[in-house]
């Protein structure tokens, strides 16, 4: 019953170290938990220049008890992409950040979902629109979500809709056995590539965290800067503003043992890198780079392959979230799960959402005539 879940709006500013540890273990009672939510990205969200007044972090509670049920951290937004009039947007920060799904507890989620789009829906101040490109459409989370939509009388359109590479490990599953089913009738071609890398030199792959991890990002950002993106400006390192919200986002992560940075290394020069939040045996991979002029190696998969087999080597429940978008290919990577993900616009309780869906509809259209044109 909604009734028993009591619904707030915190501050963003207020929204900080106090709450770490409640979000934490809200994650461990969470399918598939959205690191995003975290009181560490939102600091590193207000930091990035979002105004802390845009920020709007919605709290579920039991109404007699103060047990963290769920949370959503939304912002208020007006751009063309949301048609030139205020919605409501999750994630704070969509070019670095993998969902726009809150987080619910598992036993209570179908509850803490409608009391969540209950509370937006009933605040006389909050945009009744939804801008959500990054949200997942299966699993229990968005049936959740789905029933508290049609409770509300909401609706939900989707625009661009991709599968997502994941890494959901089955009962019994090892190393060996998940990429044999990942990778298909390519097992065998892929592994011969990853044994050449291996045979080019001292291979070494090295997980780092806590304060490991904010030393290993430079070695992230160097690499990421050598190759095309460096070329193009584009790399983090090549911006001041972004290269500071990487820096401060993987800080935060670290202080609670949340960031991660994995390096695969040839003969002690890094090859590959990835970026990554890690916390409560769900990972979200932010950022990937690699030698380019290795690119024959495969670099970039022959890390994956490593991560996948030090997270089975943990012995541990885990779940990996490549993070891909739409235009990535998912056969580039060697997990096999997929998860069928979303750019959607949510009208709540019988609003008119058509200004945001003629602008997704327009830069989805001007998308496909551009790639006609690339392809001539």
């Amino acid at each position: 019953m909604t009734a028993s879940v009591a619904v707030s709006r915190l501050p963003a500013a207020a929204y900080g170290a106090t709450y770490a540890e409640a979000f934490a273990d809200l994650c461990q009672r969470a399918d598939a938990p959205n690191l995003h939510m975290a009181p560490a990205a939102v600091a590193a969200a207000l930091n990035f220049g979002i105004a802390s007044d845009d920020i709007v972090v919605l709290t579920a509670h039991e109404v007699e008890g103060e047990r963290l049920l769920g949370l959503w951290a939304l912002r208020r937004v007006r751009t063309l992409h949301s048609g030139l009039i205020q919605v409501l947007e999750a994630p704070l920060v969509p070019l670095y950040e993998v969902s726009s799904a809150p987080v619910l507890d598992r036993e209570r989620a179908s509850d803490v979902a409608l009391a969540l789009v209950r509370a937006i829906v009933e605040a006389p101040d909050l945009p009744k629109i939804l801008k959500l490109p990054l949200l997942p459409m299966q699993g229990k989370v968005f049936a959740a979500i789905e029933s508290a939509l049609a409770a509300t009388g909401s609706i939900v359109t989707s625009f661009e809709r991709w599968q997502r590479p994941m890494l959901v490990p089955e009962p019994g599953d090892d190393a060996e056995r998940n990429l044999r089913r990942a990778l298909g009738q390519g097992y065998k071609k892929r592994m011969q590539q990853h044994r050449q890398i291996e045979k080019a030199g001292t291979l070494a792959y090295e997980r780092h965290r806590s304060t490991d991890a904010v030393a290993a990002l430079e070695d992230f950002l160097t690499l990421e800067a050598a190759g095309w993106k460096g070329s193009r400006g584009t790399a983090l390192a090549g911006l001041p503003r972004h290269g500071a919200y990487i820096r401060e986002i993987v800080r935060n992560f670290a202080a609670v043992d949340g960031a991660r940075i994995d390096l695969l290394r040839l003969d002690g020069v890094p090859i590959a890198g990835g970026l990554l939040l890690d916390l409560a045996g769900q990972s979200h991979f932010l950022k990937i780079a690699y030698d380019e002029s290795k690119a024959r190696l495969s670099p970039g998969r022959a890390l994956a392959i490593e991560m996948l087999r030090a997270d089975f080597a943990v012995g541990r429940p885990f779940r990996l979230d490549s993070g891909a978008g739409d235009r990535v290919d998912p056969s580039a990577y060697p997990w096999g799960e997929r998860q069928e993900m979303a750019n959607a616009i949510v009208a709540l309780a019988g609003r008119s959402a058509a200004l945001p869906r003629l602008a997704a509809a327009a830069r989805l259209q001007l998308r496909r005539w551009r790639d006609r044109a690339g392809a001539r």
